[in-house]
């Protein structure tokens, strides 16, 4: 079945201008992750820094040994809502945080997620209405459509996501929010 999608290639190129975050440092922070089997509170605050400038202030609320004991616990998991669900407990990680950490672990598996890619999705004809807030099943729906754009189009998963996110920086009208 052949799926909606857009010129992956030239918004991938795009991206790199776009605001969104840096995949290279998402993949270091993601081999740390990988080497201990869970994150510091200052890697946890480097990565939410990396996905939302504007809140990560708040991971730092959390205590240290309950990011390293919940991200030791999301690492072990295998299903991806249970990781999710997981990860947003803590102070200052949302869904599309969350999202970040384990497309860090696994960027063929997982995208970046967040309110440009969900508004790509919507103007692609996959969501009945624009959303700004997100909950796991709201990635689980996202990362199925952009999974199946991945294998179609040849691109890991991640990248899809970064160019739908780019897709949305040059075609929106009007304010992010």
């Amino acid at each position: 079945m052949i799926i909606n999608t857009i010129n992956i290639k030239k918004y991938l190129e795009i991206y790199p201008e776009t605001s969104g975050l840096y995949p290279q440092k998402l993949g270091r922070i993601g081999e740390k992750y990988h080497q201990k089997g869970y994150l510091t509170i200052e890697e946890l605050y480097q990565l939410a820094h990396l996905n939302s400038t504007r809140s990560s202030y708040h991971v730092k609320k959390n205590p240290a040994k309950r990011v390293e004991k919940v991200t030791e616990a999301a690492y072990q998991l295998e299903d991806e809502f249970c990781q999710l669900a997981l990860l947003v407990s803590l102070q200052g990680i949302g869904t599309p945080t969350a999202s970040a950490i384990l497309t860090s672990l696994d960027d063929t598996q997982h995208a970046v997620v967040d309110t440009r890619v969900w508004a790509t999705l919507y103007k692609l004809g996959y969501f009945e209405r624009e959303k700004e807030r997100f909950k796991p099943d709201d990635y689980l729906r996202m990362i199925e459509i952009i999974r199946q754009m991945a294998k179609q189009e040849g691109f890991k998963v991640a990248e899809v996501g970064y160019a739908l996110f780019a897709y949305d920086v040059v075609h929106r009208e009007g304010t992010l929010h």
